[in-house]
C-alpha cells in the first residue's frame, strides 16, 4: 500500500512541476471526448426530432390531390380544374400491385361545432375507418365508425379529446352526447388524442354522411394510399412517375403537367431522410474519432517528452537498485491517471451540456414541426469511448516506459 501511495506522490509532484504541459495534455484529452459526446448527442437529437414528425403517420403513405392544369392539352385550355372521383379510387386499387388500401377523404370546410353556449372551430373531415389506421389516429374513448354508420349515413362524429373536455366539462366523456354542426345534431361516438404537431384540430364524420349533407357528388378531396414492397428511393421514384402518368392520361392532362395532379410520397421522403441521417451519422463519427485520435496522439507525444526529460532520473533510480518494472509502472500509471482524469472531465461536461440542451428544447413543446428531440447519447457509447481513450493512454505510456527501463544506468547518466 505504501508503494502505491509513493507512486501517487511522485506522479503528483511530476504533474505539479509541469503544470502547463499537464494542462495542455489534459485539454486535448477532455476536448476529444467532449466533442465526441456533443456531436453524437446533436446528431441523435436531430434524427429523433425529425423522425418524431413521422411517428404519428404511416410511413408507407401516398397522398393524391387534384388542382388545375399548367399546360394546354388536346384542345383543353391551361388552368382547367381537375376533379378526383370514385373512379380514380378504383383505378388505384385495381391497377397497381404496390397499392394496398385506398382511402378517399372529403373536406367539408372549417366550421363551428357546439354544445349549448360552448363552441369550437374545427375542420370537418369526412373519412372512412381505414383513414384512422393510415394516419395513426388513436382513440382515447369510444369507437371508430362501423359498417352501419356508412351504409345508413348516420350523423355520428369523432372529436378531439381536449375539445371534449371543454364542451362537456361536467362529464367524464363526450361519448353518447350530441354536438351541433351547422344546425345538425351529431352523436359523438369517439374521442381521439390529438397530435402535438397538429396545427389545427379536426372533427371526423363518416364519408357517406358528409357527401349526402355537403356535396351530393362523387367528387373526392384527397386520396390516401398505402404502398408495399417499395424499399428504395429509385423504386418509389418510378412508382410516383407511373402513378402520375396513369392519372394524367385518365384526366386528359399533358404528360409533363405536374401541377394538375399532386402526389406526396411519404415513404420516398422518409427513405431520403434516413439516407441523409446515415451520412450525417458517419460524418459525426469520423469527426469524433478524429478528435479522439488527436487527443491520443497528444498523450503519446507528451509521454515521449516526459520520458526523455526524466532519462537521467531513471538512470539514477536504476543505479541505486530500482527495478525496470518499477520505472515502467511509474510512467504507465502517470499516463493512466492523466488520461482517466481528464477523460472523465470531458465526459462529464459533454453529458452535462447535452442533457442541459435536451432539457431546454424539451420545454419548448407544442411546435408544429420538431427539429430536436431527446438530444442525448447512449451512455454505453460514452463509456466505451472513455475506455478506449484510457487504453490508448496506457499504451502511450507503456512503450516509452519500456524503452526507458531498458536503458543502462551509465548511458542514462550521460544523457543530456
Amino acid at each position: 500500500m505504501r508503494i502505491n501511495f509513493g507512486i501517487f506522490n511522485e506522479i503528483g509532484n511530476s504533474l505539479k512541476q509541469n503544470k502547463l504541459r499537464t494542462a495542455l495534455t489534459g485539454f486535448s484529452i477532455a476536448w476529444g471526448i467532449f466533442m465526441l459526446i456533443v456531436l453524437l448527442a446533436a446528431g441523435n437529437g436531430l434524427k429523433n426530432g425529425v423522425n418524431s414528425n413521422f411517428a404519428n403517420q404511416s410511413v408507407n403513405k401516398v397522398n393524391i390531390w387534384a388542382w388545375r392544369t399548367s399546360l394546354p392539352y388536346k384542345g383543353y385550355p391551361e388552368n382547367r380544374r381537375i376533379i378526383l372521383d370514385n373512379t380514380d379510387s378504383m383505378l388505384l386499387a385495381n391497377s397497381f400491385a404496390e397499392i394496398g388500401k385506398v382511402v378517399p377523404t372529403y373536406d367539408a370546410g372549417y366550421r363551428t361545432y357546439s354544445n349549448g353556449k360552448k363552441s369550437r372551430d374545427a375542420s370537418i373531415s369526412a373519412v372512412t375507418t381505414d383513414y384512422f389506421e393510415i394516419e395513426n389516429v388513436s382513440l382515447s374513448n369510444g369507437r371508430l365508425f362501423n359498417y352501419l354508420d356508412y351504409k345508413e349515413g348516420r350523423k355520428v362524429a369523432i372529436i378531439p379529446a381536449k375539445e371534449a373536455k371543454y364542451l362537456f366539462p361536467q362529464e367524464t366523456t363526450s361519448v353518447g352526447k350530441y354536438i351541433n354542426i351547422d344546425g345538425i345534431m351529431f352523436l359523438v361516438v369517439g374521442e381521439y388524442a390529438t397530435n402535438r404537431n397538429s396545427w389545427r384540430s379536426s372533427v371526423y364524420i363518416p364519408y357517406s354522411t358528409a357527401k349526402a349533407i355537403y356535396s351530393n357528388t362523387n367528387e373526392i378531396e384527397e386520396l390516401y394510399c398505402t404502398i408495399n414492397g417499395l424499399d428504395t428511393k429509385e423504386a418509389n421514384d418510378e412508382f410516383s412517375k407511373t402513378l402520375r402518368q396513369r392519372l394524367n392520361a385518365k384526366k386528359t392532362v399533358h404528360p409533363d403537367d405536374r401541377r394538375a395532379i399532386g402526389i406526396w410520397n411519404q415513404l420516398q421522403n422518409y427513405l431520403q431522410t434516413q439516407q441523409m441521417f446515415g451520412a450525417i451519422s458517419t460524418f459525426i463519427w469520423i469527426i469524433g474519432i478524429g478528435t479522439l485520435i488527436a487527443g491520443i496522439v497528444g498523450v503519446s507525444n507528451i509521454m515521449l517528452i516526459t520520458v526523455r526529460e526524466r532519462t537521467k532520473e531513471f538512470g539514477i533510480r536504476k543505479a541505486i537498485g530500482a527495478k525496470p518494472s518499477s520505472i515502467t509502472r511509474l510512467i504507465v500509471v502517470e499516463s493512466l491517471i492523466v488520461t482517466g482524469m481528464f477523460g472523465y472531465i470531458g465526459m462529464f461536461l459533454g453529458i452535462l451540456l447535452s442533457e442541459g440542451v435536451n432539457k431546454v428544447l424539451s420545454g419548448v413543446g407544442n411546435s408544429e414541426f420538431s427539429v430536436f428531440e431527446n438530444a442525448t447519447v447512449d451512455f454505453g457509447i460514452v463509456l466505451a469511448a472513455t475506455a478506449v481513450l484510457m487504453i490508448a493512454g496506457i499504451l502511450a505510456g507503456y512503450f516509452p516506459a519500456r524503452k526507458a527501463a531498458k536503458i543502462k544506468p551509465i548511458e542514462a547518466l550521460r544523457y543530456e
